[in-house]
């Protein structure tokens, strides 16, 4: 069968970018004949794929403020008309030109699936990606619900990684009514053959050169700092923004370093956060309360955004005490930023973290770096909301009782104390319990996640199997 995949992206780095790279393979290794329509111009295409590269010009549109190399990355409510129909126009004319295909895949709520429509593709399906809901169609719903109506209307089927994405899709495209009846749980997979408890290759990694794109936002080269014999791994992957709630475990690390000394933080991303984290531990090396109140106060604006406290934060700074400011210097000489890593580094660093956090304040579509992490035998400890929530009910099963409230926290006035108890619990447990949930985690996470699934959920959807 043949398969196109229109993804306007690259293929490397954020959630929906692995997700096309993946869902590609596994297609091909399915044995279908896949055209993938993408921005990037340097993915090794593996037998059975064809990439196209749609000649859009200088400007890209992103849902969240980020820059990219050979491109100029505008929001989409930064778009002028001009520069919006000529994207879309440029886009419709390479899905017209590419080989016509038995069924296809358009990502994203806006503009994937109104560029498939517009160029007549049929039958496909919609992949929605959390961002250019929340970030994008949701705040801006004048402008861009009519694209997105445009392109759910005809779409056979709507993939949505959790039922938390599934209700805010409904909400917002309140005026499609037969869309429920088209919607099914789609969530992105694992390679559960690279992501899996094996020995990490922290030299390996680390000699790596710094990512070519992201900025200059760390290296790999940290990882040489840690000793696998000593040190207490826990980690952190994803972009460096506010919305990720990166403030909150940064200020939960003095907590865990003061009962864990060998505890180090590896900070995995990059975003247009870093600068004001990397003010962060500068802060926490100073005892600078004055420099935290100031990054709390003013929060969005730090990543170019408006003003906007970070009341998370605030709280907690309110209920500091002499322990924590003690602990502070020794816990930011423990903090690790590599810059951005490609997702097939991953599988070299995780199976040396004892835990990950995912500590987001904004509604994820899906919990994927907790899933790769449990892949791995680390402890996913995630905010206890959207589809963060739900990866952590599949997973949960897999621990015994006492250990499972250790998998979540909940986003508010305590979170910067509930991260620090709950990592420092779990670093804490006798070595051989610890040892034996690892394990658990792990095979529960093999059995319940492939891309090979996800590749035949996509061919069902868009046939409208839901």
């Amino acid at each position: 069968m043949r398969v196109l995949i229109f993804h306007g992206y690259l293929l490397r780095g954020t959630g929906s970018n692995i997700y096309n790279a993946n869902l590609a393979r596994a297609l091909a290794r399915l044995g279908h004949e896949v055209h993938l329509l993408c921005q990037d111009r340097s993915w090794d295409a593996p037998e059975g794929v064809t990439v196209h590269n749609p000649d859009i010009g200088r400007v890209l549109p992103v849902y969240v403020a980020d820059t990219y190399d050979g491109f100029d990355a505008k929001t989409y409510p930064e778009l002028t008309d001009g520069e919006l129909d000529h994207y879309l126009a440029a886009n419709v004319e390479a899905v017209s030109s590419a080989p016509t295909p038995d069924l296809a895949l358009a990502n994203h709520l806006i503009m994937g699936p109104a560029i498939l429509a517009r160029a007549g593709v049929a039958p496909y399906a919609v992949k929605i990606h959390g961002s250019a809901l929340e970030y994008t169609v949701k705040p801006h719903p004048e402008r861009f619900l009519p694209y997105a109506l445009e392109g759910i209307r005809p779409a056979r089927g709507v993939l949505v990684g959790s039922e938390h994405t599934a209700n805010s899709l409904f909400e917002a495209l309140a005026d499609e009514p037969t869309l429920p009846d088209r919607t099914r749980l789609g969530p992105p997979g694992v390679d559960i053959h690279e992501f899996r408890p094996r020995e990490p290759e922290l030299e390996r990694l680390a000699s790596r050169p710094a990512a070519s794109w992201g900025g200059d936002q760390g290296s790999p080269e940290v990882l040489r700092e840690l000793d696998l014999s000593r040190d207490r791994i826990v980690s952190y992957v994803g972009k460096l923004i506010v919305s990720k709630g990166v403030d909150l475990l940064l200020a939960a690390w003095p907590l865990v370093v003061s009962r864990v000394p060998d505890a180090r933080l590896v900070m995995v991303g990059f975003g247009t956060y870093h600068d004001a984290l990397v003010r962060f531990v500068e802060a926490l090396a100073s005892r600078d309360l004055g420099a935290f109140r100031d990054i709390a106060a003013r929060g969005r604006e730090l990543e170019g955004g408006p003003v906007g406290e970070l009341r998370y934060l605030n709280a907690f700074l309110d209920t500091v005490d002499d322990e924590w400011l003690r602990a502070a210097p020794g816990a930011a000489r423990r903090i690790h930023f590599t810059g951005r890593l490609e997702h097939d580094d991953l599988p070299m660093l995780l199976p040396a973290c004892e835990a990950q956090v995912m500590p987001s304040t904004f509604p994820e579509s899906f919990g994927m770096v907790a899933a790769e992490a449990a892949a791995c035998g680390a402890l996913p400890l995630s905010a206890n909301h959207s589809g963060m929530a739900e990866v952590t009910a599949t997973l949960r099963p897999a621990l015994p009782e006492h250990l499972r409230p250790l998998m979540a926290f909940d986003v508010g006035p305590e979170a910067v104390r509930e991260i620090g108890s709950k990592l420092v619990t779990w670093l804490e447990l006798d070595p051989r319990e610890r040892d034996g949930a690892r394990a658990a985690l792990a095979s529960e996470a093999a059995r319940r996640y492939s891309w090979e699934s996800v590749a035949r959920g996509v061919i069902e959807a868009a046939s409208g199997q839901v």
